[in-house]
């Protein structure tokens, strides 16, 4: 499986200020909405961190420009590859997120990518049915590239977000 032919459908950003990103992001791209998530919990029995149990808070902020979704990620507390590249490098582009179709692709995409080299830096299950992996690509000159699962459910929480657009 090549993850590099599948379209993105996100780009994120890691931020100190998620009101004053959305606020610039806003005039330069003309988004009409940010939906904000100020404490989001990922917790130690349903995600991970440099392979041990995750236990950290970050604030989300999400919106679209079309079809593609734009997510803001704050870190409020605890150890997690925001909080780290905020230290590294400071406010900036952060990853860019593949879909898989499926459960069973999501497993090989991530078995795929760990056998091409690439580290898998924090993964996990959130409310919902969303199932993450973060996968180390500097070569690729992003940070991150990010492999999801989108559940029925959150899509259509997804799909709320971009009716919020019109």
């Amino acid at each position: 499986m090549n993850l590099l032919v599948q379209s993105p459908i996100q780009i994120a950003w890691v931020t100190t200020d998620l009101e004053a990103t959305e606020t610039a992001l806003t005039g330069l791209l003309g988004v009409r909405k940010w939906i904000r998530m100020p404490e989001v919990h990922f917790a130690p029995d349903s995600c991970t961190y440099r392979g041990r149990p995750a236990d950290f808070v970050a604030g989300v902020s999400l919106s679209y420009l079309g079809d593609m979704q734009l997510e803001l990620l704050a870190p409020v507390r605890g150890e997690n590859i925001y909080s780290d590249f905020l230290r590294d490098h400071g406010p900036g582009l952060h990853h860019i997120c593949v879909e898989a179709e499926s459960p069973d692709r999501f497993d090989a995409a991530v078995a795929d990518a760990a056998a091409r080299g690439a580290n898998v830096v924090q993964e996990g299950t959130m409310p919902g049915g969303l199932r993450f992996a973060y996968v180390a690509a500097p070569q690729s000159g992003v940070p991150f590239l990010e492999i999801a699962y989108l559940s029925p459910e959150i899509k259509a929480f997804y799909d709320y977000i971009k009716q919020e657009q019109r």
